[in-house]
C-alpha cells in the first residue's frame, strides 16, 4: 500500500526550517488564536494522537493540557524541530505513515490533524480515516482544521486531475519549484466523509481556515 507521497515529504523536509512563517502572518492572528483555544478546550485531559504534527506548532499548545500526547509525522526534518518546542517533554514523537498508523502508537480518546487533510488525495480520505480510527476508542473526539480558499490568493490552483484533486505550484526559498496537492473540501464533503462512522459533526468557517469535528461511533 502506498504511503505518504514522497514528493510531499521532500517539500516539507526542505521547508521545515521556516515553516512557522505561515502562522506569523498578522492577518491570520485572530484565526490562529481561536484554533488554539478550540484545540486546548476540546483536548484537555484526553489521550491525544496528533497526525502530521510537522514542526510541532500545535503540539506545544496541546501537550500541557492533555493527559498524554503522541505526535506523529512522516518526515524526519520537521519532527526534529518539534522535539525542540516548549513542553516537548510532555509529548512522545514518532515517525508514522498516516495511512498505516501502527497499533504500537497506543490507544486514544481524541485525535487531531492540522493542515493535513488538504494534502490527502480524495480517493484516500477514507483510508486515512480507517487508519486513524483503528487507534481510537468509541466516543473519541476527532478534530480537523485546514486552510480556507483564501489561500488561493497566494497559491492559485494550477492543475486538476481526473479525480478532482487540485494542485498548486510552490517555490521555496532555495528556488526549487514543487507541485503540491492541496484540496479544499467543503462542509458537505466533510460531513459525508464521516457519515455512519461519526456523530455530532460540527463545521466552522473562519476567514483563513476551516474547522471540523465529530465523535467516533
Amino acid at each position: 500500500m502506498q504511503g505518504v507521497d514522497p514528493q510531499l515529504q521532500a517539500y516539507y523536509g526542505l521547508r521545515a526550517g521556516y515553516y512557522d512563517a505561515v502562522y506569523e502572518r498578522p492577518e491570520r492572528a485572530a484565526d490562529i488564536a481561536l484554533l488554539r483555544q478550540l484545540l486546548m478546550g476540546r483536548l484537555t485531559g484526553r489521550r491525544v494522537l496528533e497526525v502530521a504534527c510537522g514542526t510541532g506548532y500545535w503540539t506545544q499548545h496541546v501537550a500541557p493540557v492533555s493527559a498524554a500526547l503522541v505526535a506523529t509525522d512522516a518526515t524526519p526534518e520537521p519532527l526534529d524541530l518539534a522535539r525542540q518546542r516548549p513542553h516537548a517533554e510532555r509529548a512522545r514523537f514518532a515517525i508514522a505513515d498516516a495511512y498505516q498508523l501502527d497499533a504500537g502508537l497506543g490507544r486514544f480518546d481524541a485525535a487531531f490533524a492540522g493542515l493535513w487533510l488538504s494534502h490527502v488525495p480524495i480517493g484516500r480520505r477514507a483510508q486515512f480515516l480507517r487508519s486513524l480510527h483503528r487507534l481510537l476508542e468509541p466516543g473519541a473526539r476527532v478534530l480537523l482544521f485546514d486552510n480556507s480558499q483564501v489561500q488561493l490568493r497566494d497559491f492559485p490552483i494550477v492543475e486538476r486531475d481526473a479525480e478532482g484533486n487540485t494542485f498548486q505550484q510552490r517555490v521555496l526559498r532555495d528556488g526549487s519549484v514543487h507541485r503540491v496537492l492541496k484540496n479544499f473540501p467543503g462542509q458537505d464533503e466533510l460531513v459525508a466523509l464521516v457519515a455512519g462512522i461519526g456523530t455530532e459533526p460540527r463545521y466552522r468557517m473562519l476567514e483563513n481556515f476551516w474547522w471540523f469535528e465529530y465523535v467516533l461511533v
